[in-house]
């Protein structure tokens, strides 16, 4: 329990995304103070719920991704559902959600409407392609965001087709600068005097906008960056390389000095002294003669080993961690990386810790996600229901 006052406390925030770019925005706000209220489908909610590993039926994944919320079940097709929406957003700070575009006009919720009701209301729209544009009714998961804002072509080795991060990074990414965006619309509200404004997140874009120098890259030299599996052509030496025990190690060498330490420490004084290697430029041109010489170095010793001398030469170094080698980390454990908490049955399980580390007022995880609707009744009781009210609301399927 956090012992201040959180950043965000006292923001009302409403969420009616699905999976993952809306859902975590919004749990990065529940993190961090405000009251989240996330609104449901009576008829199984979030299908997050069902995804990846269950436990007693309830997706691990939807534990920390619905952690601090409140979760509120509306049938907006019913006309009483859609009016407890409408309150709600009548005080809100935030609206996140994740429709496709033109859902929210069918329902009466468009930003004129949503503005006029609720002038301060910010709202967060994260789409495939935007809420303008020829591609905006388009359906566009995470994935297609990824293909279209380049990341998947250059993901890969040049000689198989591109490959996936291993995580939903497009819906990740949005979700950051949704957040961003609304903190900016909010200051603009609070400190400039403005009104609530529309926060507009493409996934390709939020990809697009990661891209580094692709675009000047082609623009002027007609240069198209390919797959170049785990090397950066430009940037030289960082590559990831195997250990005589057959584990893998990303060494990061390319700062001039770093490199020159890291040749000494291999007993390459040569190579640390070559004048064509002593800027990243010269490297780059040798990096295959380079990449020999590291990879012939790892394979000649256990990952330990490795990792020791990298270390005592201050060479930016790192194993490649599975979720076991984190979980018994040094560093991971003592920024406290890993919260304990317990499932609805009791039984205790760790999930990730809070990012980023607030030093006055940093952010907590106080519940795990909930169950399906499980806080209708406070959130409606401050709306003006009374217990009556709630079970007919039930009983006619608004709820």
């Amino acid at each position: 329990m956090p012992t201040t006052a959180q950043p965000l406390a006292g923001l009302k925030v409403i969420e009616l995304g699905t999976l993952i770019a809306g859902p975590f925005a919004a749990r990065i706000c529940a993190e961090f103070g405000a009251n989240v209220i996330k609104v449901e489908s009576p008829e199984g909610g979030d299908p997050l719920r069902k995804w990846r590993k269950l436990y007693e039926g309830t997706s691990l994944w939807w534990f920390v991704q619905a952690r601090n919320k409140q979760s509120l079940t509306l049938n907006l097709k019913h006309p009483e559902g859609l009016a407890i929406l409408k309150q709600l957003l009548a005080d809100a700070d935030i609206l996140i959600e994740n429709f496709r575009p033109g859902v929210l006009e069918k329902l009466g919720l468009g930003w004129d409407t949503l503005h006029a009701l609720n002038p301060k209301l910010v709202m967060v729209r994260l789409s495939g392609f935007g809420q303008t544009g020829p591609m905006k009714d388009q359906p566009g998961f995470g994935a297609v965001g990824e293909s279209m804002g380049g990341l998947r072509y250059i993901t890969g080795f040049e000689d198989r087709p591109p490959v996936r991060t291993g995580i939903s990074i497009g819906d990740s990414i949005a979700a950051l600068w949704g957040v961003i965006g609304a903190l900016m619309a909010l200051r603009h509200r609070e400190v400039n005097g403005g009104q609530g404004q529309v926060v507009d997140v493409a996934l390709y874009e939020a990809i697009f906008a990661m891209m580094e120098s692709m675009i000047p890259e082609f623009d002027v030299f007609g240069f198209i960056r390919e797959r170049t599996g785990n090397i950066m052509p430009g940037i030289t030496p960082s590559s990831i390389h195997t250990s005589q025990d057959g584990r893998h190690v990303q060494i990061g060498a390319n700062g001039d000095a770093i490199f020159k330490r890291f040749m000494s420490a291999i007993g390459r004084d040569d190579l640390a002294n070559d004048p064509v290697l002593a800027s990243n430029d010269g490297r780059d041109t040798r990096r295959d003669e380079l990449y020999g010489v590291i990879d012939r170095w790892v394979a000649s010793l256990p990952l330990d080993a490795v990792l020791d001398v990298l270390n005592r030469a201050e060479v930016p170094a790192s194993r490649i961690f599975s979720a076991e080698d984190m979980l018994t980390d040094p560093q991971f454990l003592a920024r406290e990386m890993f919260l304990h908490a317990k499932l609805p049955d009791g039984k205790a399980f760790k999930m990730p810790g809070i990012v980023p580390k607030l030093s006055e007022t940093p952010g907590s995880a106080q519940w795990v996600g909930p169950q399906l609707g499980e806080h209708n009744e406070p959130v409606l009781s401050e709306l003006g229901y009374d217990a009556a009210s709630i079970a007919r609301l039930r009983e006619t399927g608004a709820i």
